[in-house]
């Protein structure tokens, strides 16, 4: 975006469109809705307080509230919610194997969908740089943690590229649910590691409501959503996933959101919404 066309959009114009996204972002990193919301909303604040720091001009409206963001997660020591249960022990042992950055950028580039100069840009490391700590992440985080997979999918192609991908990640599935009835069946045959479910199912039943009956059953169960309509689900109105995906989604995208959740098993669900 050139400097003529950003002197003619309001603030509001050029932060406006990325917040849903930026909010998305900043709840995987801390795999808590409410740690990833106050990140948000302090990355607005210092914008407010100090516009210099927007570089719109130079980067675009999304790079530069971006860069905000990673300023001030950096410079807080990047704290991850302080809570006795065991997944999240485990998620704080995995996350110290890590090598600095390589989350982030893992993040940026295959949720977020930027390219790596951009990714520099927002970091500030070079794009090469960038490009390292990429593929650093998925080195790293694949051979973090392993388990089993329930996929709640009604599209069978879909569903049948979504357990590959699992697989190839190393993960076992433990099968494939096309509706709320059938998933709360398979769940209670065998409790996954990990939930990977669609919104919308066969039955024109929810696949929200699917996995906050099971929840309810099998406790604390990491959940990745996956939706043709992110934005939907991120006003802020209720409470919202950490892990979404939207459709159609890129193989890393799910590879990057499996790891993430597994690493932070967050299981804050959605009580009502539409696909």
């Amino acid at each position: 975006m050139s400097n003529t066309s950003n002197k003619s959009l309001t603030m509001s114009d050029l932060i406006g469109p990325h917040l849903p996204y930026l909010r998305r972002y900043a709840r995987a990193l801390t795999g808590s809705q409410t740690s990833g919301d106050i990140y948000a909303a302090s990355t607005l604040e210092a914008v407010l307080a100090d516009p210099s720091c927007f570089d719109a001009p130079r980067l675009g409206g999304k790079t530069a509230l971006f860069r905000v963001f990673h300023i001030l997660w950096s410079s807080s020591g990047q704290p991850i919610e302080d809570t006795a249960e065991s997944l999240r022990a485990k998620a704080q042992s995995y996350l110290s194997r890590l090598t600095s950055n390589t989350r982030e950028a893992l993040l940026l580039s295959t949720v977020e969908g930027f390219n790596a100069k951009d990714i520099g840009a927002i970091m500030d490391v070079s794009e090469q740089e960038a490009t390292s700590l990429i593929q650093l992440a998925r080195d790293e985080m694949h051979q973090s943690v392993l388990g089993k997979i329930m996929i709640i999918e009604d599209e069978a192609i879909i569903a049948m590229d979504l357990e590959s991908i699992c697989s190839m990640m190393g993960h076992s599935v433990t099968g494939i649910a096309r509706t709320r009835a059938a998933a709360v069946k398979l769940g209670q045959t065998e409790k996954p590691d990990l939930i990977l479910a669609d919104i919308q199912l066969a039955d024109n039943s929810s696949g929200i409501d699917a996995v906050n009956d099971l929840l309810a059953e099998l406790g604390d169960v990491p959940v990745v959503f996956i939706t043709a309509f992110p934005e939907r689900l991120l006003t802020g109105e209720r409470p919202e996933p950490a892990f979404l995906i939207a459709k159609p989604y890129q193989p890393d995208q799910i590879v990057s959101a499996i790891s993430q959740a597994m690493f932070f098993a967050s299981t804050e669900t959605l009580k009502s919404a539409s696909d």
